[in-house]
């Protein structure tokens, strides 16, 4: 089947992102063939486009996405033509049609869309294995989540609403600190006006946060030791600004006794059943209606370098998908 995909000439700018037809083969032992209507945008893609993560060149790009199944290969159980799925985590998804592995494979719920299953997977994964597994927020406790405007940061104030805590967000200007009060979100933290640490402090008497989560690295970790209360866990799971400096245990002995974790999605939805368990609660939220998926952006497939200019630059809320 002739199909159009995303290919990398190299590591670096957006302009190493070339649009290329192919020929997408039948699929083999394991796989099934998804013709896709909506690919969903992370992170995860600017680093391995920049060269953050290493990829061996040429590469496809692109982690997410669904469709429909329009051919299925030997060995897969479960699955059939016409199915309407969601995967993440599988390299390529920058594409219209291509083969996935079955076992990386969903079933989207009646009640989602496709547009709504490609943003929500792995963003919600992400939430949802944060809040529930790495640190278990419980009720009554104070969180404070960076870059609480995002695709993560939206569903992560959510979802710790929804577990009883008091979410604190970090964003940026007015606007985006009225938004993210929309979001699950008791207080609002400016990071263009205000000092971060200070303001924690006067908001937990003092004592700070039990846990923190950062995904913005380099700039913002002297910051984040400095909003946690002793024996708080600081949760390093991005790096937008850079890697966080090493950490020497006498800096986590002095500040507090502190924890710190640098935990990534593929860990936690490695096995096919937490694969699945994850996704059941990220979908069960949403049907629910506990989780509000915005997407406020959307690009053609071949304006990918826009994309990633605007999601690089921080001018992206919310969600943002690719539409092939």
């Amino acid at each position: 089947m002739q199909a159009q995909r995303i290919m990398l000439t190299g590591q670096g700018a957006p302009e190493v992102m070339q649009m290329e037809p192919f020929e997408v083969p039948s699929p083999g032992n394991g796989e099934v063939q998804i013709e896709q209507t909506a690919i969903g945008l992370n992170y995860m893609d600017i680093y391995q486009r920049s060269g953050h993560y290493p990829l061996a060149i040429p590469s496809p790009l692109g982690l997410e996405a669904a469709g429909k199944i329009t051919a299925v290969g030997p060995d897969v159980d479960g699955l059939h033509p016409g199915d309407r799925v969601v995967y993440g985590g599988v390299l390529g998804a920058y594409a219209t049609v291509r083969n996935a592995p079955a076992a990386r494979v969903l079933k989207i719920p009646d009640g989602i869309t496709d547009q709504i299953a490609a943003a929500v997977l792995m963003k919600g994964m992400t939430a949802e294995y944060l809040l529930e597994r790495c640190f278990k927020v419980q009720p009554g406790q104070d969180v404070l989540f960076f870059a609480a405007s995002g695709g993560v940061g939206q569903l992560a104030g959510q979802w710790g609403r929804y577990l009883g805590a008091r979410m604190i967000g970090v964003t940026s200007g007015a606007e985006g600190c009225a938004l993210i009060r929309t979001m699950g979100y008791d207080e609002a933290i400016d990071r263009q006006s205000e000092d971060i640490a200070g303001r924690v402090k006067d908001l937990t008497g003092g004592t700070g946060v039990p846990v923190v989560y950062d995904s913005i690295g380099k700039a913002t970790f002297e910051t984040s030791v400095a909003s946690l209360a002793t024996y708080g866990m600081f949760v390093s799971f991005g790096a937008t600004t850079g890697e966080a400096p090493p950490v020497p245990p006498s800096l986590l002995q002095k500040a507090g006794s502190l924890y710190f974790t640098r935990p990534t999605l593929a860990n936690y939805v490695g096995p096919r059943k937490d694969l699945e368990h994850s996704a059941k609660r990220v979908f069960d939220m949403v049907l629910a209606g506990h989780l509000s998926v915005n997407i406020n952006q959307t690009w053609r497939l071949a304006d990918v370098a826009e994309a990633h200019k605007a999601l690089e630059a921080g001018t992206t809320t919310g969600s943002s998908l690719l539409l092939p």
